[in-house]
């Protein structure tokens, strides 16, 4: 009776939290298709539903191009972030050289420097480089991350090494045993992990404010902006614009949901 009544308990807590993270994109949607005098309203149904509001949030602000800048942002970040965790865990993993120990202890105290506080030298850098509004300039200080560093280090150091010293007898050159062996084996942690890295280039916000001043170079983070003021507030073409840019982000979701939870546990046990 014990065992049934904690199992009853715990199931209706995560009914309670499933519904606590549903309801906001569903309270989102619902008011994206109210008008404007229901749209404050608490009604959980729309009694009205229009598509106006979409219509209003495509020609408020350049969706569809600020849609596809952070689909670029994203995959361009996540891509290099990748490439650069890759080799870093492979380097780190295969040889052994004095300050090993250091350098990894160093790289994990920077993960807890806060972001805002580097990222006044990176705009100053970004603007000597004259490279301000530009969509390289969202991606290029974000190229290596300590989170990806680290997570990837880990997944590679629990490959067996003596697949790769086999394929070293063999005669394979380093680049050969990382594309023909150890890539292929740790594709599983490589896609889970990039799909976090495309998540979290895609929520990123405050640093696209600093470098975006035009509406064809902004992400749709900060175009979402744009339909509040202090003049006028289009409540309902931003929940709109909002439901439009959460689609990519469910889609990714939807297909790649047990990669997802799967890169999620494993930075958990590790």
């Amino acid at each position: 009776m014990t065992k049934k009544l904690s199992r009853i308990a715990t199931h209706i807590i995560l009914i309670i939290l499933a519904f606590s993270a549903i309801f906001p994109l569903y309270w989102m949607i619902v008011s994206s298709l109210k008008n404007g005098s229901d749209i404050f309203g608490y009604d959980l149904i729309a009694a009205n539903p229009t598509f106006d509001n979409y219509a209003a949030a495509f020609t408020t602000v350049p969706l569809l191009k600020m849609m596809f800048n952070s689909v670029v942002v994203s995959l361009g970040t996540a891509l290099i972030q990748l490439a650069v965790a890759v080799l870093f865990a492979y380097a780190f993993t295969r040889w052994n050289f004095k300050g090993k120990t250091i350098v990894y202890g160093v790289l994990s105290v920077t993960w807890l420097i806060p972001v805002q506080a580097i990222m006044i030298p990176n705009y100053v850098e970004i603007i000597n480089m004259g490279m301000n509004n530009t969509l390289i300039a969202m991606i290029l200080p974000h190229c290596c991350s300590v989170f990806a560093n680290i997570s990837m280090y880990q997944n590679f150091n629990s490959m067996p090494k003596a697949l790769i010293d086999a394929a070293r007898m063999d005669g394979s050159s380093e680049l050969q045993i990382l594309k023909d062996i150890v890539m292929p084996n740790m594709k599983s942690s490589i896609a889970s992990l990039g799909i976090v890295l495309v998540i979290t280039a895609w929520n990123d916000y405050l640093w696209p404010t600093l470098i975006a001043r035009t509406d064809d170079i902004k992400p749709i983070q900060i175009g979402l902006k744009s339909f509040t003021g202090t003049d006028t507030n289009m409540w309902g073409a931003s929940m709109a614009a909002a439901t439009i840019s959460t689609i990519p982000i469910l889609i990714v979701y939807v297909f790649m949901s047990g990669r997802i939870i799967n890169s999620f546990m494993k930075g958990g046990i590790k």
